[in-house]
């Protein structure tokens, strides 16, 4: 497995023998307590955060829900090469090779995008999986349950999945986060002491869209709100301004997203009471993370619209207590596929990985045998602005001119996702344009090819880009002040040129960049 310039060794110092990830999808690091958040309560995630070490410089890599999967299942950052996927001919999951080792593997999720087209086969490597089903798309109802009027979307025929499995949610323990938790709790009581090593991915949807909760929760978030229950958020900038929603609307939504996090957070405290009856801590590592954040009016943004990646929703939190490790925070620079690169390294299989990767393990920094393990990362959307993040900057590289040339890097293309427009509007099939070529590490011949303007594209690809952005995160946080222009450009331009370089991005990349 071939890292990027500069990894720390894998650790060899008391490494714990088992893992349980709790990814919470689209979980804000500025909204949890042990982040500072006042908002909206979060006891257990801040009772996790009490014997965790909590990073205050993580990243989101590769986004939206199921590229920051492949980064944390996979290791690689693909939005270099493609724009939402599967797991590849030319590559494993963590899953493959721990089956090899013998380590037992479970996922338990409510998420719809990990079984639908584009996200299908992650699953398959593990030891077993439990889906939940009804959260957001998820088709699994055909008929909504016409004797129970309790549910907030019943009455405008809009006939989406959720409207049809809603119904069937009586109490708070039948919504999916509830279930996925309670059956993660109940997998902990029944199997960690029934095998020797074990990894368990609790890939739990909540507090994503729709924010939608029993009304104890979306009372105690806002109160005074005697309207519609608005549980789908606009995806788009200015929506305040442009008068798509009112500001007292917009708080509805941001309250309804905490009322769903209360939620969440209320259930999560029952798998650490599992953990804490199992008796698990000491001989397993606990990794609590999300995939990125979820822009709820901060810069007048709403959802994850196509806009540059602001710290509040690519710096996200994530925690990791048990297996000895000490309480703290820890402000080294990290990335998703690092966890990827922890879990290799936990269940010692680092050199045994097919694919070129670009995760480094977090033991050392874990266990104090090193204070930093990367200098910097690379983060985007494909087909949007890429970015550079160090420990001083984040610079946003927007195209130089026409969105060109863009390219995909894939042999997945009939399970590209097609969920939001139809097949032949979404992104165009291979055809005489398309040749063969290698990833990099591989030898496997993966079929490339190159849009022109009239192909059909991602929508978040074709939406308007504002030019570069370039900030200083040490003396301006909040990302008020625009810096590119100025001379310090050119110095952000070269680092993004050298980082793409080191992971042997494609060529058209740094074409279309103007690189």
């Amino acid at each position: 497995m071939r890292e990027t310039p500069g990894a720390a060794k894998p650790s060899t110092k008391n490494v714990p023998r088992n893992v349980v990830v709790v990814l919470l999808d689209s979980l804000n690091r500025h909204m949890i307590g042990a982040y500072g958040g006042r908002e909206f309560a979060t006891p257990h995630l801040d009772r996790f955060a009490a014997r965790a070490m909590r990073f205050t410089r993580h990243y989101a890599a590769s986004l939206p829900c199921i590229p920051a999967r492949h980064d944390i299942l996979c290791g690689a950052w693909d939005f270099l090469w493609r724009p939402w996927g599967s797991v590849e001919l030319w590559e494993d999951a963590i899953t493959c090779q721990l089956h090899k080792e013998g380590v037992v593997s479970q996922l338990i999720s409510d998420h719809p995008h990990l079984f639908e087209t584009g996200g299908e086969n992650y699953h398959v490597d593990f030891t077993a999986w439990d889906y939940q089903r009804g959260h957001e798309g998820d088709p699994w109802k055909t008929k909504a349950d016409p004797s129970w009027t309790g549910a907030p979307m019943f009455g405008p025929k809009r006939d989406l999945p959720y409207d049809r499995s809603r119904g069937y949610f009586r109490g708070e323990e039948d919504f999916p986060g509830p279930r996925t938790m309670q059956a993660a709790a109940r997998w902990i009581g029944e199997n960690v002491n029934a095998h020797q090593r074990f990894f368990l991915f609790i890939d739990e949807f909540d507090p994503h869209e729709p924010f939608d909760t029993p009304d104890e929760y979306a009372k105690r978030a806002d109160p005074d709100w005697d309207g519609p229950a608005l549980i789908w958020p606009p995806y788009m900038q200015g929506a305040v301004a442009k008068g798509v929603i009112s500001e007292r609307e917009g708080k509805h939504i941001r309250a309804r997203y905490g009322a769903k996090l209360m939620m969440i957070d209320h259930w999560f405290g029952r798998v650490l009471d599992a953990l804490d009856a199992a008796k698990a801590w000491d001989d397993t590592l606990v990794i609590v993370t999300t995939d990125h954040g979820h822009y709820l009016g901060e810069k007048d943004i709403w959802g994850k619209p196509a806009v540059p990646l602001y710290e509040t929703i690519a710096r996200i939190p994530l925690m990791i207590a048990g297996g000895g490790i000490s309480a703290g925070s820890n402000d080294a620079l990290t990335t998703s596929a690092d966890i990827f690169a922890t879990l290799a390294d936990v269940f010692g299989v680092t050199g045994k990985i097919r694919q070129r990767t670009h995760g480094k393990s977090l033991l050392p920094l874990l266990d104090g045998t090193a204070s930093s393990i990367r200098d910097w990362i690379l983060a985007g959307v494909w087909g949007r602005e890429v970015h550079y993040i160090d420990r001083a900057m984040k610079y946003a590289r927007a195209p130089a001119a026409k969105n060109a040339p863009l390219s995909m890097w894939s042999n997945r293309w009939s399970t590209m996702p097609t969920h939001f427009l139809s097949r032949d509007r979404e992104m165009p099939l291979p055809d005489d344009r398309a040749m063969l070529a290698r990833m990099p590490g591989s030898k496997v011949p993966v079929i490339c090819q190159m849009w022109d303007e009239s192909d059909a594209v991602p929508y978040w690809a074709y939406a308007r880009f504002s030019g570069n952005h370039l900030y200083d995160l040490t003396n301006d946080p909040s990302e008020n002040e625009n810096l590119a222009g100025s001379a310090r450009e050119r110095h952000a331009a070269e680092a993004l040129r050298a980082a793409l370089k080191s992971v042997e991005a494609p060529e058209e990349q740094f074409q279309r960049l103007g690189l």
